[in-house]
């Protein structure tokens, strides 16, 4: 398995400009500790997590947290991985460099989230898979089943989805705006066949506190 087989999809961002008491909301809306920072076109510029923002400042640098931007505060130097890593290089990285996730990037830009509950769920997956490969290859197959139910759909609005699959038992995570929405990717998944039953992990939180500070 590779970051792509594992991976959050739909991450949640912040902006370069936004301010540290946009991000700090967006971080506790979104129950995330760390958002990756973009540009105006979408490229990855950063990371600022809960203790870049709690960090102190330089008294000269000071100003009111409201009006400070994510970019005074942010960590700049990333370590990121390509959809095409192994699992067991996640894991070293992630141990190496004392990290809890890893944004998976594509040209310059981030198209998903490698967290070490992600890796532990695959674990757990594989730990399954290992004693039939036959369940591992449907598991993956269906996965992608799900994903092609439900990506593109009008209602399919939910961030941070995350998909997993053992033994034809699907696990979904993320963050729906609605528990209509929540609701629409549960019947798109019990409707793909194969699929034996649909555990929900997913939140359901406003828009309007998602997408604060976009």
């Amino acid at each position: 398995m590779r970051a792509r087989d594992v991976m959050s999809d739909g991450v949640m961002s912040v902006s370069a400009d936004a301010t540290l008491l946009d991000a700090a909301k967006l971080l506790a809306n979104c129950r995330v500790s760390a958002l990756p920072v973009v540009n105006e076109t979408g490229l990855m510029l950063g990371i600022v997590s809960e203790a870049d923002l709690v960090r102190p400042q330089e008294p000269a640098a000071a100003s009111p947290w409201r009006q400070r931007k994510v970019v005074d505060v942010m960590t700049h130097d990333v370590v990121f991985a390509a959809e095409d890593t192994p699992l067991v290089e996640l894991g070293r990285l992630m141990s190496v460099h004392r990290i809890k996730r890893l944004p998976i990037v594509r040209d310059g830009s981030v198209v998903g989230i490698v967290s070490r509950i992600d890796l532990l769920r695959a674990l757990i997956t594989l730990e399954n898979a290992y004693s039939s490969s036959l369940h591992f290859d449907r598991d993956r197959q269906l996965r992608l089943e799900i994903v092609a139910a439900c990506r593109g759909r009008s209602w399919a609005t939910a961030q941070r989805v995350d998909i997993v699959v053992s033994h034809g038992v699907v696990h979904l995570w993320g963050v729906a705006p609605s528990n209509m929405v929540r609701k629409a990717y549960e019947v798109a998944t019990e409707n793909v066949p194969g699929v034996k039953k649909v555990e929900m992990h997913m939140h359901v939180v406003p828009p309007a506190a998602v997408r604060i500070g976009l």
